[in-house]
């Protein structure tokens, strides 16, 4: 088994209609070309969060039966990409025609807007069931910080122009992926949260096997390996971001989408369920 469970294809009246819209607002973005700079990655960090909370929205059962499937695996992330990118594009329209003094803070701006009224929601939602637990999500996040910030240091200590060079997109990468890391590990360990991704079980199974696991769990090796990884990215992109920094920094916030998305998913399922 290769795909994640919980894996939905939606029905093909939605399917076909968000695919469409998509395309149309990459081909628009590609054809105006916006500037893609660290703040512009750092903008659409809420964005990857919004994304995140509509799937646990949709995990407590928060949206109606007809349009749920909008807010699945995968259908969650395209969904995401459009109202993000609609935004972007009336970003740009808005900074061209002087009625926005930057593009980036008019998109982080509206994503953190919707960020936080989702996420408020389903907090509501939880203290009216009683299933409002914030500790261990709120350890996850101070843990994660604080492994950010010592892998942070040492790229910047013994790879010093891997981490000038990808400046906040690769702290963000960085941080993303610890994040992930860390609420798999706190899940697995200390919440007995099950995994969905074949190979996340594999590298949890493997550390279960490991000596240590009796005396600090199993889940430290996943946070190593996501750590590992996120650095591993950043020094293969080093090069592409001073060649093509553009297209370099766009794909490096797809990298960090990847582990932001899940580890606030992650954080905030375990503070509402």
């Amino acid at each position: 088994m290769v795909l994640p469970e919980g894996f939905v294809v939606p029905p093909w009246y939605l399917l076909v209609p968000v695919v469409v819209i998509l395309g149309s607002v990459i081909a628009l973005l590609w054809a105006i070309e916006p500037p893609v700079t660290d703040r512009t990655v750092l903008a659409f960090a809420p964005w990857m969060m919004f994304g995140a909370t509509l799937h646990v929205l949709y995990k407590i059962d928060a949206f109606p039966a007809s349009i749920e499937p909008l807010f699945t695996a995968p259908m969650v992330y395209a969904v995401t990409a459009i109202l993000a990118g609609i935004v972007w594009i009336v970003g740009v329209f808005l900074h061209v025609g002087g009625l926005q003094s930057t593009i980036p803070r008019f998109v982080g701006i509206a994503g953190t807007a919707f960020f936080a009224v989702f996420t408020m929601f389903a907090l509501f939602q939880s203290l009216d069931l009683g299933t409002f637990e914030p500790f261990w999500p709120v350890i996850s996040v101070v843990i994660a910080g604080i492994v950010t910030a010592i892998a942070w240091i040492a790229l910047s200590l013994w790879f010093t122009d891997v981490a000038a060079t990808t400046g906040a997109t690769g702290a963000l990468v960085v941080f993303g992926h610890t994040l992930d890391g860390v609420t798999t590990a706190i899940g697995y360990d200390v919440l007995a949260a099950g995994e969905d991704v074949p190979l996340s079980l594999l590298i949890l199974e493997a550390g279960e096997a490991l000596p240590t696991a009796d005396y600090i769990g199993a889940g430290w090796l996943f946070v190593l390996v996501k750590v590992a990884l996120a650095m591993g990215i950043l020094g293969l992109f080093r090069e592409y971001v001073e060649e093509a920094p553009r297209q370099a920094r766009t794909l490096l916030a797809l990298v960090a989408a990847v582990g932001l998305g899940p580890a606030v998913h992650n954080v905030l399922l375990f503070t509402v369920a």
